[in-house]
């Protein structure tokens, strides 16, 4: 333990000085011990208790596609989009790779989404991807009930800042496409219990999974904040952000869904 001493004062007087901060230390520490009890004791309260604590630990714990829109279909082939041009810029430099199929929405304003290993991915697969971009592009904030969508191997997706890219500065496509006329806006939301998230899936994969409880989004009237609070308690999923960083953009009906 390191003293400072005084020379300017004698050695009572610098005595008395750390028995006065030292007062001072023993108010302090006792007074973060009260606020640490009552905070407790609120807690208590409302219901907070271990499990809620591992549980809010185990949602920090985030895996890397998380960042994106993201859902599994029902064959397990994991498809994500950007929420971003930045990210929908990432997801083709980083993650876009020989086998995956690239999906956009034949619209201005969309995310960019891949299906992993989308090549040999089944038909269901893929129009379940398809109905995921549809939903993630400014059709939902237009209002549209539905939109045509299409997808691209890698080699006919590049870089460039000619016209008719697929978005400002980001890509230009080349060769035939595959079409998914008139995907229905539809997504579902429910607890995914082998990672412990809310998954925000397309209707044709939770038609397909059939969870235990899922909740019904569709285009509507409900503010994206009102909407993710209902998620959240009826799936009892605290993370409200979560939820509100992989719903779309725009207005939303949301009721239970029932298979």
């Amino acid at each position: 333990m390191e003293i400072e001493i005084n020379f300017t004062k004698s050695a009572q007087q610098n005595a008395e000085d750390y028995f006065e901060q030292s007062k001072k230390s023993k108010r302090k520490a006792a007074g973060a011990e009260k606020a640490v009890l009552d905070l407790e004791t609120a807690l208590g309260k409302i219901g907070y208790n271990t499990t809620q604590k591992k549980q809010f630990r185990e949602i920090e714990k985030k895996e890397w596609y998380e960042k994106f829109n993201w859902f599994f279909t029902s064959d397990k082939d994991l498809a994500i989009g950007g929420r971003s041009a930045d990210q929908n810029e990432e997801i083709y430099s980083k993650y876009l790779e020989k086998n995956d199929l690239f999906f956009h929405s034949d619209i201005f304003g969309a995310s960019a989404v891949v299906l992993k290993n989308g090549t040999s991915a089944t038909s269901k697969s893929r129009e379940e991807t398809a109905q995921f971009a549809g939903c993630f592009s400014s059709a939902w904030e237009n209002l549209q009930t539905t939109v045509d969508v299409y997808s691209l191997r890698k080699e006919q997706v590049s870089k460039s800042k000619n016209e008719g890219s697929i978005s400002k500065g980001s890509f230009t496509l080349s060769g035939e496409r595959e079409w998914y006329k008139n995907m229905p806006l539809e997504m579902g939301a429910f607890l995914n219990e082998e990672i412990n998230k809310v998954e925000i899936a397309p209707m044709k994969t939770i038609s397909e999974i059939k969870p235990k409880k899922a909740i019904l989004i569709k285009i509507g009237k409900t503010k994206k904040s009102d909407a993710a609070k209902y998620i959240s308690r009826e799936l009892g999923y605290p993370n409200i952000d979560y939820i509100m960083q992989h719903l779309p953009t725009g207005p939303f009906s949301i009721s239970e869904y029932n298979s």
